[in-house]
């Protein structure tokens, strides 16, 4: 048996690097799904699926770059992990918040039958995080103001133009984000050829410049609020409600950031609990008495497929933008 980081683990040595993790958290864990919360669209780069199953994720610890192989929860309730590269042992130390662990929902009420009825029938969904603010605030960023198709179309050309291979054996096609040094050397007009307009871009450059304070938030991403994180972040250009509270979501699996300024949330909460659309304003009162946990309530009705009907003809993508 080792230990890394405090957690215990049996692990052996494949090949120089390589590293192993078994995993029993005495309860169900549903991987997939978990893992889904951190995916760009389906085409995304940075995750993948092997023909043995197995989910796999690309991404830049303090330690180095990683691929980290994971397996559904076997009969035994065991959940199995390889890494490869630098940032193999910070990656599976982490591998318990990455897939929920950390995700408390003492003090949680559903307060409506809807929700209680979500809850019900997907008692075992937990929020992940992956402890890692650039790796989440760059795609985020990059949904700014578009189209999903849009996005996800940006960050893929990104990832694939700018990225580098992930290392070990990973599935053909994963790669890492572009590190920070990258990033702020990407000219303008690479930028405007990835579909990425110049307000987003310079957006994602000043970030990628400030990058280490971003990471240092990871210290502070354990407040049950989230404020202090939530406020550090929006005092940087180009960072609104709407993106803290994506990027809270994704890093730090912040219970209780809404995504305010969506183009959908309000909407869909409003009509999937009271059979009228909401805007931010009737949101916010209405998720008041779930202050804490407000962020469970969007995240369960999409859980539940409650979103109100696509009737209305969708939003089309800029017609200057490429799709990559």
């Amino acid at each position: 048996m080792r230990t890394i980081g405090g957690a215990p683990y049996s692990a052996r040595m494949q090949r120089a690097g390589d590293l192993q993790r078994v995993w029993s958290p005495g309860r169900p864990v549903p991987v997939a799904a978990i893992l889904r919360q951190q995916r760009r669209g389906r085409g995304d780069p940075t995750q993948g699926v092997d023909a043995a199953g197995r989910l796999w994720r690309a991404s830049r610890t303090p330690d180095g770059p990683v691929s980290l192989a994971i397996s559904e929860q076997d009969a035994d309730g065991a959940i199995a992990a390889w890494a490869w590269g630098a940032g193999s042992a910070w990656a599976l130390d982490q591998l318990p918040a990455l897939l929920g662990d950390l995700d408390e929902w003492c003090g949680f009420e559903p307060r409506h039958p809807l929700i209680a009825e979500v809850r019900r029938r997907h008692p075992h969904l937990r929020v992940g995080r992956t402890d890692r603010v650039l790796e989440a605030i760059v795609p985020t960023v990059i949904e700014q103001k578009v189209t999903g198709q849009e996005a996800f179309a940006g960050f893929r050309a990104l990832v694939r133009r700018f990225g580098e291979p992930a290392p070990g054996p990973a599935p053909a096609g994963l790669m890492l984000q572009p590190d920070a040094e990258t990033l702020c050397t990407i000219p303008s007009w690479a930028w405007l050829r990835l579909g990425i307009d110049p307000a987003r871009s310079r957006t994602v450059v000043g970030l990628a410049r400030h990058a280490r304070a971003l990471e240092r938030l990871a210290g502070i991403g354990d407040d049950p609020a989230g404020e202090e994180v939530d406020r550090r972040l929006r005092s940087l250009p180009g960072v609104g409600v709407w993106t803290s509270a994506e990027v809270r979501q994704r890093a730090f699996g912040d219970p209780d950031a809404v995504s305010y300024g969506d183009y959908h949330v309000a909407k869909d909460v409003g009509w999937a609990l009271t059979g009228r659309t909401f805007d931010d304003a009737e949101l916010a009162a209405f998720l008041a008495p779930w202050r804490g946990h407000r962020g469970r309530i969007p995240f369960l009705v999409v859980t539940g497929g409650l979103r109100r009907p696509r009737h209305g003809p969708r939003m089309s993508p800029r017609e200057h933008v490429r799709n990559a």
